[in-house]
């Protein structure tokens, strides 16, 4: 079944407030697995209370049953190619998702994304 994997992306460079890193799943402080896209923003509401208004997400439509066990090759691919979608909160409540499948992974870089 296909489910939507996000983790909690790193804001780790202060002066730069729209560049996050995509941590490996093992290193996020935060991953969920979801049936489906809209649930993600229930998680991300949640995670808001606990983390702090100003989140930055990455988001990838995989094959999955669990979070906990999640397939070695999945893990693998997150570590080198992060994940295409990423969800920004902003002020007002407001959450810019940005679609980067069709950007390759090369160009992109599997860590070191800005948002427009």
């Amino acid at each position: 079944m296909m489910r939507w994997l996000m983790s909690l992306g790193e804001r780790t460079w202060p002066d730069v407030p729209t560049y996050a890193e995509a941590p490996t799943l093992d290193q996020a402080h935060a991953v969920a697995l979801v049936d489906d896209f809209a649930h993600l923003f229930t998680v991300l509401k949640e995670w808001q209370q606990e983390y702090g208004e100003e989140l930055t997400t990455w988001a990838v439509q995989v094959e999955a049953d669990t979070v906990e066990n999640l397939p070695a090759e999945l893990i693998d691919r997150w570590a080198r190619e992060g994940a295409p979608v990423r969800l920004d909160t902003e002020q007002g409540g407001y959450v810019r998702v940005s679609d980067y499948r069709e950007v390759s992974a090369r160009e992109l870089g599997p860590h070191r994304r800005t948002q427009e």
